[in-house]
């Protein structure tokens, strides 16, 4: 895509087509980064048969060994030293997301990480991005920003037993969070909720959508979901005391690898 049919984009009149098509150019881009990737970790691999050693690819890429390790960690080299199949089934795995999460789960450092230990499972968790990004018309009616706005992405991996389950995105409105903590790579620590409230966001109250939907080619690819699988998305919209919108957190579920228990929640709640 160039700056001419981005042009003609903008140049849209109605503004529900409009986001519609940023949407669809979103998904695209998607798409295309994890083309992208597929073909950079078939590169890496065919590099590592010719001999080349690990920490020479990682100078050249000017990255880390052990990012390199990431890069090529959904293909292998076989036995003949080929290229073996870059996706194994994942393993049979079911997590529970409750709806509505219970306040003392969400109250705690990690939503995910505290739910699996209850569950008896093997939590992991990776950050796949925090930065900048185009808001989807969804989001965008959550932060109350326009379809297309920049708003500030925290995303990340959630693994149960080593198998993908969820791709989870907090969103930030950039007037209210640019440059601060919340802003930086990484992990907030203690947690992301008290990250939000040592910049001075109270609890108000929060509003959750659950959709279910075919997954776009990033989360079918992220998620090593198998063809004609959907996802269950869960949208969390959460609003500060005077009802500003504070952080809104987009949930992509695997659809096969979960369960949504429903029960009423008492007791004060969290973003």
């Amino acid at each position: 895509m160039d700056d001419t049919d981005l042009k003609d984009i903008a140049a849209i009149a109605d503004p529900v087509d409009r986001a519609e098509a940023i949407s669809r150019v979103m998904a695209d881009r998607q798409g295309l980064i994890v083309e992208l990737a597929r073909f950079r970790r078939e590169a890496i691999v065919e590099a590592q048969a010719a001999g080349v050693r690990q920490e020479a690819i990682a100078r050249r890429l000017g990255v880390s060994p052990g990012r390199v390790s990431q890069m090529t960690s959904a293909g292998a080299i076989d036995a003949e030293g080929g290229l073996a199949e870059p996706r194994r089934k994942p393993p049979r795995v079911v997590v529970r997301r409750a709806l509505p999460t219970e306040p003392a789960v969400r109250g705690s450092a990690s939503l995910f990480m505290t739910e699996a230990e209850r569950q008896g499972v093997r939590a992991g968790r990776r950050m796949l991005y925090v930065g900048p990004e185009p808001a989807s018309g969804h989001v965008a009616a959550a932060l109350r920003v326009e379809p297309g706005a920049q708003v500030l992405a925290r995303r990340k991996l959630l693994l149960a037993d080593d198998v993908p389950v969820r791709i989870a995105t907090s969103y930030f409105r950039l007037d209210l969070f640019g440059g601060t903590p919340i802003a930086a790579p990484g992990f907030v620590t203690p947690s992301l909720q008290a990250g939000i409230e040592a910049l001075g966001h109270r609890f108000g109250h929060a509003e959750e959508h659950l959709v279910a939907r075919p997954p776009v080619a990033f989360e079918a690819e992220t998620l090593q979901l198998d063809p004609g699988e959907w996802v269950v998305q869960v949208l969390r919209a959460g609003y500060g005391d005077a009802g500003a919108p504070v952080h809104t957190l987009e949930t992509i579920c695997a659809g096969s690898r979960h369960v949504f228990p429903i029960a009423q929640v008492t007791g004060a709640d969290e973003f």
